[in-house]
C-alpha cells in the first residue's frame, strides 16, 4: 500500500447533531442516543474497543426537541427489547419502534413542556444489580487530569449480588413525568398503545424539571425551579416533606433550578443476613442544580448530609454504579466527577460521607446526559491471552488500553454531549484509565461516487448526503504526483429535501445520471443534466429533473441503483424489496425477507434492509438488516436466492461484490471479522474457511468501526480490497495466506506454560501444526505483505479507488468540526493567557 498514490481532499461540509439524552436498555447491553436532529442511535455495548456498532438508526420529528428518553423492561418472555420512549418540550410523549424503524406519538401535549420522565424501578431486582443507573436526562485533546483515587478501593463484589433476569413478570410500569405546569403526572405503561393515566400530584409554583423514583417505588422526588426538592408518597399522592436546596449550596429562590435527581438505596451493613437485603429502605438522594452544587441527602427525613460543588456550570446529569457506592456527576462545564461513599462509613447511616475522588474532562463542550451500561456479548479470546504478557511499570499511563477494563458484565459510565460525541468510562476504575471514545466520526456526511466519469470527461460525480439536502460535486481528475489538492471537488448543484424534512438514504447510478433520496415519507428520483456551454472549456450548466416514482412506495431505509442504472432498487420500511424501473416508473419486481424455518419463531430478525449491495454482472442482490441476517436475491430469476444467519451474532458493517467475480461476497462485521461468501454456491468462501477464525491481531483490534470497503478496478488485483473506518484503513489481499503476528506465537507459548505444557520440543510442533494447518511458509512472508495498516491523521469519511490508479480519501479535521457546534463550554482560565 506504499506505492498506492494517496489524492486527499477536506472540502465537505460536516455538522453533527448534539446528544440531548441517553437510555440503556433493561440489561444494559445497548444503549440510545437521541439527538437535537430528531435521530435516534442505539449502540451495541462491548467489552473492547472492538465491537461497538450502531446498530440502528430511526428518524423522529426534528421539531420536537427531545428532553427525556427512557426503556422499558419487557413485559413477555418472547420480547427482547421493551418499549423505547422519549418527552418533548411541546409536551408529547413519542414511542420509537426497532422493528419498524419508524417513530409515533402516543400522548398528546397535555401539561405543557415534559422535562424528564422516570421508569418506576423493578420491584424484583432492587438489589445490587438492579438497573436503575441514571435519572434518563437529557478538542480532540481530551484534558484528562491525572489526580489518583484511593489506592483502598474496594471491588465491591459483594455476595448479595444477583443477575436479574429480563423478563420480570407482566405487571405494568409506571412513568413519572416532570411537567412544566409544576405537577407530577403518572401514568401505566402498557404493552401496546397510549399510555394511561393515573393521577397527577398536587401542582405546585414553578416548573417541575426532574423527578426520580425511591428504590421501592413508595415514594417520588422532584425538583422544580424554585428552588425546592419534594418527597411524594406514590399511595396517598401527598407531599410527604420539601426541601430548600438552596441552604446547601449557593443561591436559591428562583434563581436556583433542580436539573438532576438521583436515589440510592439504604447503605446495608455486610453483617445483614442475604435474605433481609432484599428489604431495600430509603437511602440517600442526590441533587444537583444550576449552580453547579452537588448535594446529599437523607432520603427518609430530608436533611443534609453533604454538599459538593466542584462543577463550574450548571448540574444537568447525575448516575450511579449497581452497587450505589459510586455516583457521577457532569454538566454545562464539559466535566464528569466521581464522589465516593467512604468505605469504613457504610455500616452507619447518618456517618456515611461521599468523598470528592477525581474529574475528566473528555468533551469539548457541556455534557447533557449519563447512563450506565454493561456489555454481554462474546469477548475476544486473545484479550484473555494478553493478560499472561509481561506486567510493565504500573504508574505508566494507558491512554488506549479501553479492554484492559472493559470486560463482560463490568458496568461502564457513558456520556455525551453538545460536542456529539460518546466516550466510555470504566465505572469501578474511573480514575485509573482514559475514556475511550464510542463515536469517532458521529453522523459522518454519506458519500456516493459515480462508476463513471461525468459526460464532459473532467472527472467524476460524487454525491454527498447532508441532514437535510444533497450536494453533488465533481471530482476532478488530477495528474501528477500532488499528494493534496484542496480544492478538488467543484460544486455543481444542490438538492434539498422536500419540506426540509431529514434524509434518510440516498443513491447515486453508477453513470451519474440519476440521484434518488427517501425521508420518512416517501422516495424521490431525479434525473441529473448537463447543458453544454460553448467557449467556456467545454463546461456546462448542470440542473436536476424530478421524475415521477410509482405511487403506494414506502419510505426507504437504504436504496441502491443496478449496475445499468436501469433500475432502482428500494428497501423500504415495510421489510420489502422494491425493484423500480426508472425509466418506466413501474415496480418490475418486490421481494419478502424471507428466513429459514428454524428462525421463525424470533422476533429479532423482523427488521428491514438497512444495507444493499449489488454486483457488477447485475445477477446479485445482497441485503442486510441492522442485527446480521443476509439476504440474497436472484434479479434474474427476481427470486431470493439464498439466507446467511447473522455471522458469528455479529452485525454487518459493511459489505460488496468483487468487480473481478460476480459471485464473490466480501463483508465485514462488528466484530472484525472478514467473511468471503460463494453466493452462486450458497456457501463460506475457501479463504474465510480457511482464515477468518485465524486473522491477525492487528485485525481484530481495527481502529474504530469498519465503515467501507474500497476494491480495486484494476483486473490485477481482482483478489484484494482496501476495509477502512474512520480512523485506519487496512490492504486485505485473498490471494495471499494470512500471516499471524508474531505476538500470537508468544501467546501460544505462554498459554502452553500456563497448562504445565513448559517443554520446548511441545511448544515448537504446536507452532509448526499451527502454521501447517494456516498454509503458511517463511517464502510467503518475505515475498507478499498482506493486512498492511495505515493510519489516518484526521477523521475520514469516504476512501475510494480512482480510474487513474491512485486512491481517494475523502478527510475532515475534527477541530473543524467542532467549530461549527451551536453551544461552548463554560469560560474557564488557561495558564498564561
Amino acid at each position: 500500500m506504499e506505492k498506492l498514490q494517496m489524492r486527499r481532499c477536506s472540502s465537505v461540509e460536516w455538522k453533527p447533531s448534539p446528544v440531548l439524552a441517553l437510555t440503556s436498555s433493561f440489561d444494559g447491553s445497548q444503549v440510545a442516543a437521541v439527538r437535537q436532529d430528531g435521530m435516534l442511535e442505539i449502540w451495541l455495548v462491548a467489552p473492547g474497543s472492538v465491537g461497538w456498532h450502531c446498530q440502528l438508526t430511526i428518524q423522529g420529528d426534528p421539531v420536537a426537541r427531545v428532553s427525556s428518553v427512557v426503556w422499558c423492561r419487557p413485559t413477555s418472555e418472547k420480547e427482547r427489547f421493551g418499549r423505547l420512549l422519549s418527552s418533548s418540550l411541546d409536551g408529547s410523549v413519542l414511542e420509537w419502534d426497532i422493528s419498524s424503524l419508524t417513530q409515533h406519538k402516543i400522548l398528546d401535549c397535555v401539561a405543557g413542556s415534559i422535562f424528564q420522565m422516570a421508569l418506576e424501578p423493578n420491584q424484583n431486582s432492587v438489589s445490587s444489580n438492579s438497573r436503575q443507573f441514571a435519572n434518563g436526562h437529557v478538542s480532540t485533546q481530551s484534558d484528562v487530569h491525572s489526580e489518583s483515587e484511593s489506592s483502598n478501593i474496594d471491588n465491591d463484589d459483594d455476595s448479595d449480588d444477583e443477575t436479574c433476569s429480563t423478563y420480570v413478570g407482566a405487571t405494568y410500569q409506571r412513568l413519572a413525568m416532570a411537567c412544566g405546569d409544576g405537577s407530577v403526572r403518572l401514568y401505566n405503561v402498557p404493552d401496546s398503545d397510549a399510555l394511561n393515566y393515573l393521577r397527577s400530584f398536587p401542582r405546585v409554583s414553578g416548573k417541575m424539571l426532574s423527578v426520580t423514583w425511591s428504590n421501592d417505588a413508595k415514594f417520588i422526588f422532584s425538583g422544580s425551579s424554585d428552588g425546592l426538592i419534594r418527597c411524594w408518597d406514590v399511595r396517598s399522592f401527598h407531599e410527604k416533606y420539601r426541601i430548600t436546596a438552596g441552604l446547601g449550596g449557593v443561591g436559591s429562590g428562583p434563581e436556583l433550578c433542580i436539573w438532576s435527581l438521583l436515589s440510592l438505596r439504604y447503605p446495608q451493613p455486610p453483617s445483614l443476613p442475604k435474605e433481609n437485603r432484599n428489604l431495600v429502605r430509603c437511602g440517600t438522594l442526590v441533587s444537583g442544580d444550576s449552580t453547579g452544587s452537588i448535594q446529599f441527602w437523607d432520603a427518609h427525613h430530608g436533611t443534609l448530609v453533604q454538599a459538593h460543588r466542584h462543577h463550574k456550570g450548571d448540574v444537568l446529569a447525575l448516575a450511579t454504579d449497581p452497587n450505589h457506592k459510586r455516583v457521577f456527576s457532569a454538566g454545562s462545564d464539559g466535566q464528569v466527577i466521581l464522589y465516593k461513599l467512604s468505605k469504613e462509613d457504610t455500616s452507619a447511616e447518618e456517618t456515611s460521607k461521599w468523598a470528592y475522588v477525581k474529574y475528566i474532562r473528555a468533551h469539548t463542550h457541556d455534557i447533557r446526559a449519563l447512563t450506565m451500561a454493561v456489555p454481554i456479548c462474546r469477548e475476544d479470546a486473545s484479550i484473555d491471552e494478553g493478560k499472561a504478557a509481561k506486567i510493565r511499570k504500573k504508574d505508566k499511563p494507558i491512554e488506549y488500553s479501553y479492554h484492559k477494563w472493559s470486560h463482560l458484565g463490568v458496568p461502564m459510565l457513558i456520556s455525551a454531549g453538545d460536542d456529539a460525541k460518546l466516550f466510555a468510562y470504566s465505572a469501578m476504575e474511573f480514575t485509573n484509565f482514559a475514556p475511550h471514545d464510542i463515536c469517532p466520526a458521529p453522523q459522518r456526511p454519506l458519500v456516493n461516487l459515480a462508476n463513471q466519469s461525468a459526460s464532459d470527461g473532467t472527472g467524476s460525480i460524487m454525491l454527498i448526503e447532508q441532514s437535510t439536502r444533497l450536494d453533488v460535486k465533481l471530482r476532478e481528475n488530477v495528474s501528477g504526483h500532488a499528494k493534496r489538492t484542496p480544492n478538488q471537488l467543484t460544486h455543481l448543484v444542490q438538492l434539498k429535501s422536500e419540506g426540509s424534512r431529514r434524509i434518510i438514504c440516498s443513491a447515486i447510478s453508477g453513470d451519474g445520471t440519476y440521484i434518488a433520496y427517501s425521508h420518512d415519507l416517501r422516495p424521490r428520483l431525479f434525473e441529473l443534466r448537463c447543458q453544454s456551454k460553448g467557449g467556456h472549456n467545454n463546461k456546462g450548466i448542470w440542473s436536476l429533473k424530478k421524475l415521477e416514482l410509482p405511487k403506494g412506495l414506502p419510505s426507504a431505509c437504504c436504496m441502491v441503483f443496478s449496475v445499468d442504472s436501469l433500475n432502482l432498487i428500494i428497501g423500504g420500511r415495510d421489510r420489502k424489496i422494491y425493484v423500480v424501473d426508472v425509466r418506466k416508473s413501474e415496480i418490475i419486481g418486490t421481494f419478502d425477507l424471507q428466513r429459514k424455518a428454524i428462525d421463525m419463531d424470533s422476533t429479532v430478525s423482523e427488521s428491514p434492509a438497512t444495507k444493499m449491495f449489488t454486483s457488477y454482472d447485475g445477477q446479485w442482490l445482497a441485503a442486510t438488516n441492522c442485527f446480521g441476517d443476509v439476504y440474497v436475491f436472484n434479479l434474474e430469476t427476481q427470486r431470493q436466492h439464498w439466507y446467511v444467519h447473522r455471522l458469528n451474532e455479529a452485525a454487518v458493517t459493511a459489505g460488496g461484490f468483487v468487480p473481478g467475480n460476480s459471485n464473490v461476497l466480501v463483508v465485514t462485521t462488528s466484530g472484525n471479522e472478514v467473511y468471503v461468501l460463494d453466493v452462486e454456491a450458497k456457501q463460506m468462501g475457501e479463504w474465510s474457511r480457511r482464515h477468518t477464525r485465524h486473522l491477525p491481531r492487528s485485525f481484530r483490534e481495527f481502529p474504530g468501526e469498519v465503515i467501507g470497503l474500497a476494491f480495486p478496478p484494476c483486473l490485477s488485483y481482482a483478489h484484494s480490497v482496501i476495509v477502512y473506518s474512520s480512523r485506519a484503513m487496512c490492504f486485505i489481499d485473498f490471494s495471499v495466506p494470512v500471516v499471524p503476528d508474531k505476538d500470537e506465537i508468544t501467546n501460544l507459548e505462554l498459554s502452553l506454560d500456563k497448562f504445565g505444557t513448559t517443554k520446548p520440543g511441545k511448544v515448537k510442533l504446536e507452532r509448526k501444526r499451527r502454521r501447517n494447518n494456516l498454509n503458511i511458509d517463511e517464502g510467503s512472508r518475505q515475498c507478499k505483505k498482506n493486512f498492511d495498516f495505515c493510519a489516518f491523521e484526521h477523521p475520514v469519511l469516504f476512501v475510494s479507488h480512482l480510474p487513474e490508479g491512485s486512491l481517494f480519501i475523502l478527510e475532515k479535521r475534527w477541530m473543524d468540526v467542532v467549530k461549527t457546534c451551536e453551544a461552548l463550554p463554560v469560560d474557564r482560565h488557561v495558564y498564561g493567557t
